[in-house]
């Protein structure tokens, strides 16, 4: 059976994609209701990671337990990774002992590098281009409050970063418009905005961006490895920040989303990551249910 790999959500289509958004909800369901579901019992997912996380832990170690199985945590200081085993080699061996791989970390080409030699799923937990399970969450979260996204617009504030690749892949692979409202110099990557150019588009202004929107979203303006940009970033971001009168300029019932962690008064004011019509609190929360599908989808026998 050929091994599936989720490093971008473009290595599932359009109907696999809506497939794990409806599972994701019917097996939250399941949890609520104190069902007992173990599709992967016995079954170990290795979780590798070089960048920390607080959300990315807790959902697939938790998710893992739920359906049966066993997460075992790794951290640069318990592998030969941080002591410079070629990835290869260390993607043939901890593939040969476990039944899927996550893999939080910095370079793309590192989770490119493990699917190319593992025998196992690789699933991108986070690289500096790509967070593609966050996506799987704020989409079944899109879903559950607002029914399919596929036609609407969401507005992206903030920096061109991962997040923002994440969304512009999901504007083809779901169908909707992507406006993109960043500051000169931290535009998303050439690359990636051809890929998704019929869905996406650049427009500078906050307030203009927000217009008809059906989802507003952002995330901090540094992420993690850019701290020591901070004060040039505040600076260059100043006036991409989320507040009322950018959710004014979105639809009525326009939905408000980040990835958390969040800095109130930076990138999203405290009216409005508290606001009603924030959804965050769901949105991290169904890390774990969206997940739950994916891991059932790559890895039940």
């Amino acid at each position: 059976m050929t091994v599936r790999h989720f490093l971008t959500l473009k290595d599932l289509n359009r109907d696999e994609l809506t497939t794990i958004l409806k599972r994701g909800i019917e097996l939250k369901k399941m949890q609520k209701s104190g069902e007992i579901f173990e599709p992967l019992k016995n079954q170990t997912l290795a979780m590798i990671f070089e960048k920390s996380s607080t959300r990315t832990r807790i959902s697939f170690e938790t998710g893992m337990t739920q359906l049966g199985g066993h997460a075992l945590f790794l951290s640069p200081r318990d592998t030969q990774l941080g002591r410079g085993e070629p990835i290869e080699d260390s993607a043939r061996v901890i593939s040969s002992m476990v039944d899927g791989i996550m893999i939080r970390t910095f370079d793309h080409e590192t989770v490119e590098t493990m699917a190319k030699y593992s025998n196992v799923p690789i699933i991108n937990a986070l690289t500096d281009d790509y967070h593609p399970c966050q996506l799987l969450a704020d989409m079944q979260t899109y879903y559950e409050h607002r029914g399919s996204i596929e036609g609407k617009t969401v507005t992206w504030i903030g920096d061109g970063n991962n997040m923002c690749h994440s969304y512009m892949n999901a504007a083809s692979q779901y169908g909707f418009k992507l406006n993109i409202a960043c500051p000169e110099n931290y535009d998303p990557l050439d690359r990636i905005m051809k890929e998704n150019a019929d869905h996406c588009e650049i427009i500078r202004n906050p307030l203009e961006a927000a217009k008809n929107s059906d989802l507003i979203v952002t995330d901090v303006w540094a992420s993690m490895g850019q701290e020591d940009e901070q004060r040039l970033r505040e600076i260059a971001f100043a006036d991409y920040q989320v507040n009322k009168a950018v959710m004014d300029a979105a639809n009525p019932d326009a939905l408000f989303m980040h990835c958390l962690p969040a800095h109130r008064g930076e990138e999203v004011t405290a009216d409005v990551i508290d606001a009603p019509d924030s959804v965050v609190w769901d949105e991290a929360e169904n890390r774990l249910h969206a997940q739950k599908a994916l891991l059932e989808f790559l890895m039940a026998k």
